[in-house]
């Protein structure tokens, strides 16, 4: 008997330990980065500047931003990197930067490498990427579009600026490295199917991300799209708005035109973002998301009010 009483904590101990290290060293896999070469095509690069610009907004989160002004406009050079930054002050588990994604930086990558990060949020050295980069929503896209994204930020200028090395706290950098999966792409559906079609879109744009409650670090997904998530701004803490057709909490009352408009308002050329002092701002990158086509803003809105509402008052804004 003092005898087990020995052997258990040990055994016990050792299968932690093996645990630890299988998170550490076994993971990610979603397999090696595949063999492909994008080749580079007009309708490919329009396709993918308008992806990467506006769509999926990678120039949103890989370029500096200045959050003096509401939406935090586009500082600096687009897809440089360094910006906006998720680090602990803003109650990230760490310190991350986003990328350079200008040829200076990915210049040695392979398409696949590239297609990898994208699609299953893992780096050229096979280390689990931050996850405010929503791969596994990117990685439902179809192959065609990621290989559009790829072809336009090849031709980008390459720009010198040097990242800081993201620093992920324990224990989130084991849990880290069990959030890639691998990619699992689909077929754009034919775009006359509008709600189809609408969700193909949103899922691109990973509405679904910022527009869903979180609870320790879970997004609870009975309330997707339902907004409440928490980003903490230099001013206050900003919650996400409710898009479900729920007409007294979400945009149930909302007409399509109306819905349009919300977008379009700061694609007028004369639109010149305020300065907030210390007032209300917003993540949402209004005057990226503004330039979209109106007939995909059109299929996102028919997507939306498929889904069924969700009562949830949000408090859009707590300052500090």
């Amino acid at each position: 008997m003092k005898r087990l009483l020995v052997i258990i904590p040990i055994i016990l101990i050792l299968l932690i330990i093996a645990f630890v290290m299988y998170l550490k060293f076994a993971l990610p896999n979603v397999g090696p980065a595949p063999d492909i070469k994008v080749e580079i095509t007009t309708e490919r690069l329009e396709r993918g500047e308008y992806l990467a610009t506006t769509v999926m907004g990678c120039v949103d989160c890989h370029s500096l931003r200045d959050f003096t002004k509401y939406s935090a406009p586009l500082t600096g050079t687009p897809f440089a990197g360094g910006g906006p930054e998720f680090v602990e002050e803003m109650g990230a588990p760490g310190n991350f930067y986003a990328p350079n994604l200008t040829p200076y930086h990915l210049g040695d990558w392979t398409d696949g490498e590239i297609y990898r990060a994208i699609t299953a949020g893992v780096s050229k050295d096979g280390r689990a990427l931050f996850p405010a980069m929503p791969s596994h929503l990117y990685g439902k896209s179809s192959n065609e579009d990621i290989y559009a994204v790829i072809a336009y930020l090849r031709t980008l200028e390459p720009v010198e600026n040097t990242v800081p090395e993201p620093e992920a706290n324990f224990p989130f950098s084991l849990i880290m490295n069990t959030i890639p999966k691998k990619a699992e792409p689909r077929e754009m559906p034919d775009k006359s199917d509008l709600v189809a079609y609408g969700e193909y879109v949103i899922t691109s744009a990973a509405c679904v991300d910022c527009h869903t409650p979180m609870e320790r670090g879970q997004y609870i997904m009975e309330k997707a799209y339902a907004g409440g998530r928490e980003f903490v701004l230099p001013n206050g803490i900003v919650r996400t708005s409710n898009l479900t057709p729920d007409p007294e909490t979400g945009i149930g009352t909302w007409t399509e035109e109306t819905f349009i408009n919300r977008f379009k308002v700061y694609a007028d050329s004369v639109y010149i973002p305020n300065d907030v002092g210390e007032g209300f701002n917003t993540m949402m990158p209004w005057t990226m998301y503004a330039k979209m086509d109106e007939y995909d803003l059109k299929a996102i809105y028919a997507y939306l009010h498929s889904l069924e509402p969700v009562k949830n008052a949000v408090v859009k804004y707590t300052p500090h």
